[in-house]
């Protein structure tokens, strides 16, 4: 037979050595840790795009430095890797590898974060137009298991990352020639020294390192425009650069994850895609990059003179100089930041 329900039970009576009955719970309104807890959790979802990128500029931009400082030279001064390092650090010693990398962590990051916030909404922004238009949608095509990157997606990824570098590249200019200043600075010192040394006379260039003064060199020399020396080719680098990094990233993913019915985010997936969109970039846009560092080194070097544009070319073998250094950077580089960019992500979305 069945016993008596809950409700039947009688009372019973409390024991003397029992323990206290818990307190009562506080009022919503005083409980300030957990509302904190809750705005933070908002905050984080809101800007999760810019927060994962951020951090993980920060961090791949530090620890893939020394190879970009390397390319710079091997651009600017016909070496190789092995002279160029045991040159920089013979004179300079190991800190010359990671000259100047306070203001790019900073520039960098600020940077990338408008340019992955910026790449986001115009993606979003191309895949409405289109789907209107054609009645196919690039982002659900792209994130649809066992489908391939066909021509709207690559229409989308690639038209948004173009609209991203265009964009970024008023902001990334006067921060990158400062940069290129401060990589070469150790050299061009001691080629200056050099020559005073042969012809008697006392250095009168300035060759003064650090973002602030040679910001202050250039306004000075020609006016503010100076600050957007090799703008041009800085703006057909990055264009069609960024329109490159971003169709490669995403369709790699795919094909990669979607296209064999895995996650977009599996850790696989991101490092090979990471890694080919660095390499692919690199090696495509490595010319035009060649180029605007030799001109902005002129130009660095001119004081208020005349420098010359170098013309680009794809078939010259000068213009690959240091390619595989920069194939290896942008790779490593890559590989380290979309592997924290979508891990942060991802554990940004899975908060309640």
């Amino acid at each position: 037979m069945p016993g008596p329900q809950d409700d039947d039970k009688p009372p019973s009576t409390p024991r003397k050595d029992a323990a206290p009955p818990p307190p009562p719970a506080k009022p919503p309104g005083s409980i300030l840790s957990f509302q904190a807890s809750e705005d933070v959790k908002r905050f984080a979802k809101k800007y999760r795009t810019e927060i994962s990128a951020s951090s993980s500029s920060v961090m791949s931009t530090f620890v893939a430095f020394p190879l970009d400082f390397a390319k710079s030279r091997m651009q600017s001064y016909e070496t190789s890797f092995m002279h160029t390092v045991k040159d920089a650090y013979k004179a300079e010693g190991l800190r010359a590898f990671w000259r100047g990398v306070g203001p790019p962590m900073v520039s960098v990051t600020v940077v990338r974060t408008i340019s992955f916030s910026f790449y986001q909404k115009v993606k979003y922004y191309l895949d409405r137009k289109i789907t209107d238009v054609t009645g196919h949608s690039p982002l659900a095509i792209a994130n649809a298991p066992g489908s391939y990157p066909n021509a709207y997606t690559l229409a989308c990824f690639g038209g948004a990352g173009a609209a991203a570098g265009a964009a970024i590249t008023t902001l990334s200019c006067p921060f990158e020639l400062t940069k290129l200043n401060e990589q070469l600075a150790g050299k061009v010192a001691r080629e200056v020294q050099a020559n005073c040394i042969a012809q008697n006379a006392s250095p009168m260039v300035d060759v003064k390192t650090g973002s602030w003064n040679t910001a202050r060199r250039l306004v000075r020399d020609r006016g503010f425009q100076g600050l957007y020396s090799g703008y041009r080719l800085h703006l057909l680098r990055d264009t069609i650069g960024t329109a490159i990094y971003f169709t490669t990233y995403e369709s790699a993913k795919q094909l990669m994850a979607n296209a064999r019915g895995r996650s977009p985010t599996s850790p696989y997936a991101v490092v090979v895609a990471g890694g080919l969109c660095g390499i692919l970039t690199s090696a495509l846009i490595y010319p035009i990059d060649v180029a605007k560092t030799l001109y902005q080194k002129a130009l660095l070097s001119a004081g208020s003179g005349y420098a010359a544009r170098p013309r680009i070319s794809f078939t010259a073998a000068g213009s690959y100089r240091g390619l595989g250094v920069s194939v290896l950077r942008s790779c490593l580089l890559n590989m380290i930041f979309f592997s924290n960019f979508e891990m942060v992500k991802k554990r940004i979305n899975a908060l309640d």
